[in-house]
């Protein structure tokens, strides 16, 4: 079960907007209140929560606090797969799975849900799950294509099951189609499902500067591995990077316990779903999520020699134009190369990406695909 706390207090210390410290003062209060709680450095004293009264509670957050701290360390973020033997329509196979386009009846739960995009909860026996809806909420198809992609590759990532959800009490505000039960369906729509594993209490994500704190001598990801997944970013133009869309989960235990040893951390990107469009500053769902103008339109280098991701900051983020080592572009450009065409023709026609929802055609989505990972492919980062 996922614990979030908030971020500390703005008091009289600066934040950090899109690389530049912001004072807290009441002229930029706007802007400091919509980050304060989103870029959380992992494992730093100044972002966890506030310490109890009680002894035994501060000597219990400090244990918490030491042993995330060392497991993040020897973290991974990738893991060997069969690439080729990916089912890209079908998902990962997993307890709790839903089919392409099943049709599920739920009942609504009023609980608030953290984000800006169209989301509820609801309850299918007991079972509740987070729903994103919206035929011009970019999330709902390049959410699916992203987490796909990271699965099927051998990162980490929630899994996202496109379906059509008939939603029993839904408020009218999410303009469902009404049945004459008063039943409310929402089509398109996917349901969440978070990447299995227990989360240290209070946990509030990891920033991607962290990753230099991941210790391939301490039994961590290579450096290969975490350029990789940066350089992943870039490909997917993953905008709203902060710190809260990633987790830090224990793999080896059960997601509701709260984990005893850790034996095998795991960095899991958490939202994804402002992707495959282009990174803007405010993280605009229009032009961020599954737009083909602006995904077609972006070029994975930037200008020059060196090895530097196009991936332009965002006053969330914790991630922009990242250096890329040959290691890591070598390592990503064989696992990407392994995706046969008619794998990468389901994952638009599964995320449903077509001209109405995205700009493009399944076909252009592929081509434009194809010509990015070439860009991969032939780049040298010496």
């Amino acid at each position: 079960m996922r614990r979030r706390t908030p971020g500390p207090p703005l008091a009289a210390t600066g934040l950090m907007c899109s690389g530049r410290v912001i004072a807290a003062d009441p002229g930029v209060s706007r802007c400091a209140a919509l980050i304060s709680a989103a870029l959380i450095v992992a494992g730093s004293s100044a972002c966890s929560p506030a310490a109890s009264n009680a002894p035994r509670r501060e000597a219990d957050s400090h244990d918490t606090s030491s042993q995330r701290a060392e497991a993040f360390r020897r973290a991974q973020v990738w893991r060997p797969v069969d690439v080729e033997a990916a089912d890209i329509r079908s998902g990962p196979d997993a307890p709790g799975k839903f089919g392409f386009l099943e049709s599920v009846r739920c009942d609504f739960v009023d609980k608030p849900l953290r984000g800006h995009s169209l989301k509820f909860a609801c309850d299918v026996r007991g079972d509740v799950l987070k729903v994103k809806i919206g035929a011009l909420n970019g999330e709902v198809y390049g959410e699916v294509a992203a987490t796909r992609l990271l699965w099927a590759l051998g990162f980490g990532a929630d899994r996202m099951y496109p379906v059509r959800v008939t939603c029993r009490g839904c408020p009218a505000r999410f303009n469902g189609q009404r049945a004459a039960d008063g039943a409310a369906l929402f089509d398109p729509a996917v349901i969440e499902r978070p990447m299995p594993g227990a989360e240290f209490d209070g946990d509030s994500g990891w920033a991607w500067t962290a990753l230099d704190l991941v210790d391939q001598r301490a039994g961590g990801a290579p450096r290969a591995h975490l350029d990789a997944l940066k350089l992943l970013a870039v490909f997917l133009q993953h905008t709203d990077n902060k710190a809260e869309q990633q987790r830090l989960v224990c793999t080896d235990e059960p997601l509701v316990e709260h984990p005893r040893h850790c034996a095998r951390p795991f960095l899991v990107l958490d939202d994804v779903g402002l992707t495959f469009g282009a990174a803007t500053f405010a993280n605009d769902n229009a032009i961020s999520g599954a737009n083909f103008r602006a995904w077609s339109t972006t070029p994975l280098w930037e200008d020059g020699p060196s090895c530097i991701g196009k991936l332009s900051p965002s006053f969330t983020g914790t991630l922009s134009s990242p250096s890329i080592s040959e290691d890591g572009r070598r390592f990503l450009a064989r696992l990407i190369s392994r995706l046969s065409q008619p794998q990468i023709r389901a994952l638009f026609e599964t995320s449903r990406f077509s001209v109405q929802n995205t700009g493009g055609s399944v076909e252009d989505w592929v081509r434009v695909f194809n010509a990015k990972r070439q860009q991969i492919v032939g780049r040298r980062c010496d």
